[in-house]
């Protein structure tokens, strides 16, 4: 018990170092206070999305929510498209450096504006659970793979800590590319939900994939170039857990683009050759 009575004095001790380094700014802003209640809608959401609502649904026809998902989707581009602007408009249009950006603490109004648009993506990340309540009430359980709960799950856990000690400068490059792929990507699911008649218009499917790679690809690149420079002001040890983020994502994208795109045609090219072998030796 003393063991234990230490330990807990110990981590609580380096909480309280840790918690005073935190953007003051933010302080009253809801969810900021303590990491806990994100914990625990993440938590809740993987145990809804992966026991409850499977469960739930399991002896219920699916749902059809052909026109909150139009709404949805088309809510989400807006969204996207007015954190993306007001990250331009905070810094990332000119007066942010893409080599090194520390964070402006000041009350300065540009400085006020990242720090709302750094806040608004991060409670962003939580109204995207609903792509994955909308899979399973629809029973899409084969939408609700290890990659999609991972992404959304861990998503809001990432970008807390980012906006309770780094709201802005180099860490909110992240949120630019994010929100600049989600524009595209929501509105390929608003097109999608129109209906079957539309298809012909989201060919770019594959496109949009090898977009988020790519996305990753860059935050990486930008996270973690600030090892070229000792003079940065901006926490590297931050910059480091967003590049590690971006690796881990840019294995499981890899991995769906492989067995999604590749494979398949893979297998249509077997099947055609196999085809192809077989008229040829009738034909003989």
């Amino acid at each position: 018990m003393d063991f234990l009575v230490d330990k807990y004095h110990h981590y609580a001790a380096l909480y309280d170092q840790v918690w005073e380094l935190r953007d003051r700014r933010m302080d009253g802003w809801p969810m900021m206070s303590s990491p806990l209640p994100t914990i625990f809608l993440c938590l809740s959401y993987v145990y809804i999305v992966k026991v409850w609502g499977p469960n739930y649904m399991k002896d219920r026809k699916p749902m059809e929510l052909r026109g909150f998902l139009i709404v949805y989707n088309l809510l989400q581009v807006f969204l996207s498209t007015y954190i993306f602007v007001g990250l331009i408009m905070a810094g990332w249009g000119g007066q942010y450096s893409f080599r090194c950006q520390p964070v402006d603490y000041s009350n300065d109004p540009q400085a006020l504006a990242m720090i709302w648009c750094c806040w608004l993506y991060y409670m962003s990340k939580f109204t995207e659970f609903f792509d994955t309540f909308c899979f399973v009430a629809r029973k899409k359980f084969n939408q609700v793979s290890l990659l999609h709960v991972v992404h959304h799950g861990i998503m809001p856990l990432s970008v807390w800590p980012g906006a309770r000690f780094v709201p802005g400068g180099h860490a909110s490059f992240f949120g630019l590319l994010n929100t600049f792929v989600h524009i595209f990507m929501y509105f390929y699911y608003f097109v999608a939900a129109l209906g079957p008649e539309y298809k012909k218009y989201i060919w770019w499917k594959q496109h949009m994939t090898t977009l988020q790679m790519v996305q990753f690809v860059g935050i990486m690149v930008h996270g973690f170039q600030l090892v070229l420079y000792d003079d940065c002001k901006f926490p590297w040890q931050f910059s480091y857990y967003i590049g590690a983020h971006a690796i881990m994502f840019f294995i499981l994208f890899s991995q769906f683009y492989v067995q999604a795109y590749l494979m398949p045609n893979k297998s249509k090219a077997a099947s055609k050759s196999s085809r192809n072998g077989k008229s040829k030796a009738h034909k003989e």
